[in-house]
């Protein structure tokens, strides 16, 4: 009797002070996501099934992104760090330790010649991330539950992908055809262009030699740009930079009032939002007509998977 009463008020005592066993209170795994869209991405299909830690704030350029402590921290407290691979995260890419670290990216579309790492801008590859994201962890210890909401919230994820996709296309098509065309500084929207038919024009990266914005440089810029019929130029950042007010005026063509979110999330939003602004963006300034209500649609979808 006396053993049992001590067994009793042991429990009690590790219920009081949260102290419940492994087995009847398993932890859930770490999760680290390298940028802003693997981010939303990961969390929203994880849907709690894992502890989820971003490292690279919304806004923030992956690209040059530097380990903060509290990201080492996270990162040596993860089963799995995903990353988008083909060079967006440089400095992730050369970590190692006791985790996976996944190129979720590269697996997701691995028939990318250019290498170009701005893979999301077209939903067909943000749908394959997903499913690798779904994939990677339903490899790591969670109950068999679990596992079946992430493959539910996996084919819920895709889904709305699709329709997003769709969405994109009605969008684009409402601009006049002579004036379907993206001109940025850089090569970030190769996807989105091919996706959905636009003519490309990166200025920066296409024309000036070695980053560098000779008269020469500005001269090729010009024409392409005039050639390429668009209204407007895309800033990627506020304001615009020193740069592309030159073109502007050299070109004789204004800067879009709004601009377009290349490497990630904007700040915020989510990866639905950031993609139905970034083509609202393109649509009404090229002289077409974006549907709001559609774009509202997706993004309560979004944030309504479970």
């Amino acid at each position: 009797m006396k053993r049992s009463t001590s067994l009793l008020a042991a429990l009690c005592s590790g219920l009081v002070a949260g102290s419940l066993t492994p087995a009847a209170h398993a932890a859930i795994p770490t999760v680290v996501a390298g940028d802003g869209v693997l981010c939303d991405l990961t969390r929203t299909v994880s849907g709690g099934a894992t502890d989820v830690r971003c490292l690279i704030a919304a806004g923030a350029d992956p690209h040059y992104y530097r380990l903060t402590p509290a990201n080492r921290r996270d990162i040596s407290q993860s089963k799995v760090v995903l990353i988008n691979g083909y060079g967006l995260t440089p400095t992730l890419a050369r970590l190692s330790g006791s985790f996976s670290l996944v190129p979720v990216g590269e697996q997701a579309v691995p028939s990318n010649p250019s290498k170009d790492p701005h893979l999301w801008h077209s939903p067909t590859n943000t749908s394959a991330m997903a499913v690798v994201v779904s994939r990677t962890l339903q490899q790591l210890p969670i109950s068999a539950e679990s596992k079946a909401g992430l493959k539910r919230r996996e084919q819920t994820v895709t889904s709305i992908l699709r329709d997003l996709d769709a969405w994109n296309r009605r969008q684009i098509e409402t601009i006049p055809s002579a004036h379907r065309a993206l001109v940025s500084e850089h090569l970030a929207f190769g996807f989105f262009t091919d996706r959905y038919g636009l003519k490309q024009v990166a200025m920066i990266d296409d024309y000036a030699t070695g980053g560098q914005l000779r008269p020469s440089s500005l001269k090729s810029i010009s024409n392409a740009v005039q050639a390429s019929n668009t209204k407007v130029l895309f800033a990627e950042q506020q304001p615009p930079s020193k740069t592309l007010r030159r073109i502007s005026k050299r070109s004789g063509k204004p800067i879009a009032s709004k601009i377009l979110f290349a490497d990630g999330v904007a700040p915020g939003k989510s990866l639905i939002e950031t993609a139905t602004a970034n083509t609202c963006a393109v649509v009404n300034a090229q002289g077409g007509t974006c549907d709001q209500a559609g774009a509202k649609a997706l993004q309560q979808r979004w944030e309504t998977v479970r």
